[in-house]
């Protein structure tokens, strides 16, 4: 794989308390995403937060890692749907950490049994980059899939 670099932009106004950014991707992806403690730790209100971001980010990658590992085993999904929650919590000397990462899939595939799904979904937690640096930032990453 080529090295790749990718850029945002972040802008925050004011104190942890009060303040509130705006996040915007280097590609124009996406712009001026809000977000802010309140809404971090309590409602989100329709603004995002860090944990998030890294839910779509860690989501993003593994699915795409599935969906090759399943068609080199000549089981190309029709349709994967994900859902990646992160956790966070209270670390005891450490302040708040990320502590874990749930990806629950399930998948929609051709010629595919349930002992094949389960195969290819621990080679694509493998060979995704944003699984093993949660791992070895220390968090655990439960990842599992079901037939639709």
């Amino acid at each position: 794989m080529p090295h790749i670099e990718r850029h945002a932009r972040v802008t925050w106004e004011g104190n942890i308390a009060r303040g509130a950014g705006s996040l915007s991707a280097g590609s124009g992806a996406f712009t001026g995403l809000g977000f802010s403690l309140p809404t971090r730790i309590g409602q989100p209100e329709g603004k995002t937060s860090p944990e998030e971001l890294l839910a779509a980010a860690h989501g993003g990658c593994i699915t795409m890692s599935l969906a090759s590992e399943l068609t080199q085993a000549g089981s190309p999904p029709g349709r994967l749907d994900v859902a990646v929650t992160i956790v966070m919590d209270e670390v005891e000397g450490q302040g708040h950490q990320i502590v874990g990462s749930v990806v629950e899939f399930v998948v929609q595939a051709e010629d595919l049994d349930d002992a094949a799904l389960q195969a290819a979904v621990s080679v694509a937690d493998e060979g995704c980059p944003f699984s093993s640096l949660l791992k070895r930032a220390g968090a655990t990453v439960d990842v599992s899939a079901r037939l639709a």
